[in-house]
């Protein structure tokens, strides 16, 4: 039920596979957590779980590089979502995080659904 309502909320274009997600995430997930939707922002992977947000960044030229980055929902106390413009096309996010004084800002290109990011995010933080 859940997953049909991230289903429809984020849409199928940038949402990855059961099998992309084990690929990229088995390893970091631990007992009795479950995804819920994942999806790619170009290089960069978000998975939302029942419990967390992990933020994949996949870095350098070959891509073997990672970093992945994980936000309780708990944690996050306020993000604010920049839709993109008719000359400026790229979107933005930023999430605050308890015990940090900046956000985190992942800019967003064309073609990413900003719109069905921040509702997935919405809906896991006012859930918790």
């Amino acid at each position: 039920m859940i997953k049909d309502l991230l289903n429809h909320i984020v849409g199928n274009a940038t949402e990855l596979s059961k099998e992309e997600i084990e690929e990229s995430f088995h390893h970091v997930l631990f007992e009795g957590e479950e995804p819920h939707i994942a999806f790619k922002l170009y290089r960069d992977k978000w998975l939302f779980t029942n419990k967390r947000l992990i933020m994949l960044d996949i870095q350098g030229v070959t891509g073997t590089k990672k970093e992945y980055h994980t936000i309780p929902y708990k944690s996050i106390y306020h993000f604010a979502v920049e839709t993109a413009g008719s000359i400026d096309f790229d979107s933005e996010i930023k999430i605050w995080v308890a015990g940090t004084t900046s956000p985190i800002v992942k800019e967003l290109k064309k073609g990413i659904d900003v719109i069905g990011l921040q509702k997935t995010l919405a809906y896991h933080i006012c859930n918790k």
